[in-house]
């Protein structure tokens, strides 16, 4: 090249992706309100069921997930198979980390080597956050949630959150939420540290407390971050192949898949709502992403509205 050439302009970074479903806050970070969870990452059934997935195809579906505009990630410690991590997974793909990208884990449970698992007790937490930060290779986390055991679903959690906001105050944990919480419980960790989400079980057929719990967080200002979306009450065992008539007729009329409409469902109950979906398939990510342009009409909330768990 000769002294008074010109050297060729650098290409510009790609334009992000666009946000059909909009975007919302976690602490001071906007993130698309449609997201990924890794749980199913690591195999074709959670923890220790089913077959280890493929580690390239789920690095792919990850960095896949980010193309199409995924920029909050939902994981944990605890979700490893026998040959996969799922922060590992996410390390390995993803690391050094786009600067928007938030994610999010949770702690209170944990696996031993075996896979059996344990509660931590306050003093155990941070042993739990420092697994996350060296897992996921950071120096601090974005967002971590204090998962509640069901055997606390009405007890206090303030030790364990309290012992999660001296973390914050070290530096270790950017933003702190609650995971499986009544409305005391949320009211309980506000008063201890600022809370910018709520993970709780939500979906289509959802009890009125637990509707009552996401018109609460808009109310405050929190994300609600719902998971289950999809599974709806088979939770880990994933979606029912006898899908509700009133989800499958939606579905048809609308030429969307089940799985589309349960997650259009959930992201139009509020703009502080997010969706977590996860998934191992690479095509099953393109359709959960594709659900956030889906908007149902109001006769179609209305009659997804009146579905409930005895009739699902």
């Amino acid at each position: 090249m000769s002294p008074h050439t010109t050297a060729p302009a650098p290409a510009p970074a790609p334009a992000p992706a666009p946000a059909p479903a909009g975007t919302w806050r976690l602490g001071d970070r906007t993130v698309n309100r449609l997201g990924f969870g890794t749980m199913r990452l690591t195999g074709t059934a959670p923890f220790h069921g089913g077959v280890p997935r493929d580690r390239e195809r789920s690095i792919g579906v990850l960095r896949r997930a980010v193309e199409l505009g995924v920029n909050h990630i939902d994981t944990a410690a605890f979700y490893f198979s026998a040959t996969r991590s799922a922060n590992e997974l996410i390390n390995r793909a993803l690391a050094p980390y786009p600067e928007e990208l938030v994610i999010s884990t949770k702690v209170w449970p944990g696996r031993d080597p075996s896979g059996a698992w344990w509660w931590a007790d306050p003093a155990q937490l941070r042993g739990q956050v420092e697994e996350n930060l060296r897992q996921l290779g950071r120096e601090h986390l974005d967002v971590v949630n204090l998962r509640v055991p069901p055997s606390r679903r009405t007890g206090s959690i303030g030790e364990h959150f309290g012992a999660l906001a001296e973390l914050h105050e070290a530096g270790l944990v950017r933003h702190l939420g609650v995971s499986h919480v009544t409305a005391e419980q949320l009211a309980e960790a506000r008063a201890i540290a600022p809370v910018v989400c709520v993970q709780n079980p939500f979906g289509i057929g959802a009890s009125d407390e637990d509707r009552t719990m996401v018109r609460l967080c808009g109310q405050l200002g929190i994300a609600f971050v719902p998971f289950f979306t999809i599974a709806g009450a088979r939770r880990e065992s994933g979606p029912d192949a006898e899908e509700h008539g009133a989800v499958r007729e939606v579905a048809r009329a609308r030429g969307a898949s089940v799985a589309q409409v349960r997650l259009a469902w959930t992201l139009q109950q509020g703009p502080h709502v997010l969706a977590i979906p996860g998934t191992g398939d690479p095509d099953h990510l393109t359709e959960n992403m594709a659900s956030g342009a889906l908007r149902l009409s109001s006769d179609e909330l209305s009659q997804l509205n009146s579905v409930n768990f005895a009739s699902n």
